[in-house]
Order: C-alpha cells, then sequence, then structure tokens
C-alpha cells in the first residue's frame, strides 16, 4: 500500500528559531527606543482598523516610534519588574499591557499628545456584531448611495444584491425603489452581517477609530502618570478580528 501523502513529518526546528529571534529582534528594538526618547505612552485603540492604525503612524513617522501588538512581548522587553526593568521605574509602565495596547515614544510635549489624540477620530464602517450607535431608517424611494457627493440612486444591476441583503427594493424606470420606509438597523443592537454591507453601500459610518491614552512614563524622573482613557467599554470591544502582529514605524 502507497504511503499516504498527508502522513508527512514536519520539522518545526528552524520555525522555533526563525521565531525566537524575530521577538528577540524586536525586544531589542522597543528597548533601543526607551533610551532614545523622553516619554513612553501607552495607548488603546477604540474600533481597530489597521488603515487608520498606519495613517496614525504616518503623522507621527518624524516625531515619535510607536509599537502595537504582541503585547507579552513589549512587557517583557521594557520589564514587568524593578529587577528586570530596563530603565527606572518602566516596570510600573509595562505591567499595565494588556489586551489591544500600544506604546508611543516621543519628545513631544504632553499637552501637544494628549491634545493631538483628543482630535483624532476617524469613522468607519461597522462590522457584524459591532452595536448600531444610532437608528438608520431609508425613506421611501429611490435607493441613494449616500456616500458619492451629490447622494445618486444604485444603478439597476444592483437591485438582486439589496434585495439578497434583505431590502424590499423593487425596480421602477430602471432604479432600486422603496415603496415605503425601511429600518435598516437600531441603536443599541448589534449589526448583523447584512445590515453591515448595506451600511457600507449606502455609505453609512457608524463606528470611529479613536486612542485613548492610559499611562505616560517619563525617561528624566521614571514616574508614570496616569490617565483616564476617553474610550466608552462597547469601543473598546470593536477591535479588529484579525490579529496584528506587532509592527513599528
Amino acid at each position: 500500500m502507497p504511503r499516504s501523502k498527508r502522513a508527512k513529518l514536519v520539522s518545526l526546528t528552524k520555525v522555533s528559531k526563525k521565531t525566537r529571534e524575530h521577538k528577540n529582534a524586536m525586544m531589542n528594538e522597543l528597548q533601543v527606543n526607551v533610551d532614545k526618547w523622553r516619554y513612553c505612552w501607552l495607548f488603546e485603540v477604540g474600533s481597530m482598523r489597521n488603515t487608520h492604525l498606519k495613517t496614525v503612524r504616518n503623522l507621527w513617522k518624524d516625531s515619535a516610534r510607536i509599537f502595537f501588538g504582541r503585547g507579552a512581548v513589549m512587557a517583557k522587553a521594557l520589564g514587568t519588574t524593578e529587577a528586570e526593568e530596563h530603565a527606572k521605574g518602566i516596570h510600573q509602565l509595562a505591567k499595565q499591557i494588556k489586551g489591544q495596547v500600544g506604546l508611543l515614544f516621543t519628545d513631544t510635549e504632553p499637552s501637544e499628545v494628549i491634545q493631538w489624540f483628543a482630535d483624532f477620530k476617524q469613522p468607519d464602517f461597522g462590522r457584524a456584531g459591532n452595536i448600531a450607535t444610532r437608528t438608520i431608517i431609508l425613506p421611501a424611494g429611490p435607493v441613494m448611495q449616500r456616500h458619492s457627493d451629490p447622494p445618486e440612486p444604485f444603478p439597476h444591476n444592483e437591485d438582486p444584491q439589496l434585495r439578497k441583503l434583505g431590502l424590499s427594493t423593487t425596480l421602477n424606470r430602471g432604479v432600486p425603489t422603496l415603496s415605503g420606509p425601511q429600518k435598516i438597523c437600531t441603536e443599541g443592537k448589534p449589526l448583523t452581517s447584512e445590515q453591515t454591507q448595506i451600511l457600507k453601500l449606502i455609505g453609512e459610518r457608524l463606528v470611529t477609530f479613536r486612542v485613548g491614552l492610559l499611562a505616560r512614563w517619563d525617561s528624566e524622573t521614571g514616574e508614570i502618570q496616569q490617565y483616564e482613557s476617553s474610550l466608552s467599554s462597547q469601543e473598546k470591544e470593536e477591535g479588529d478580528e484579525e490579529e496584528e502582529q506587532m509592527m513599528s514605524e
């Protein structure tokens, strides 16, 4: 009987070695930045979207360094005890690295950092499971694409897709049309996959990407300043479904 092609022995030696070396490289990079910048900020993200996080990185690339993800690696690099800490007092920050958080290293004055992140908000489309922040009702008449300026009705070839997603449309002179108002979602209730697709098609953004500052370490004093995050518990839960590896810019 021929040997099954599935019955293969795969050595994980090279994979493990590569992973360990990669983690060590990231830890070394973090420690280099601890030594380079005056402040280290711990932040969390609401309604996580990789695209918007990259925007933050690009806007700060000349005056800061940002790390996000792989919390265990970040905590270990900083040191979670006084005996293990890489710099004076930073273990108090490392102990707070839990969940979807990141680190921002910069010399920018705290007041400017606080104001910048308070002003930075990026609306985005909701995902299945997100809680609707408002009730959306489409009026009777042509179904409009609101993200266009000015809004335009959907073309006739989109009608089957709209009906498949739950809209009670009919073609009126080649335009998908509702005979009466139709509720798409209800404030305070989780969004379904179909609802999120409809909302995206019509251009309704129900979530907002924001960054909440949690704590700041000062290399000159070794002291930690705590901050009360501006994010709601719901925003914290609305994270990216895909696990993101730690990246820095």
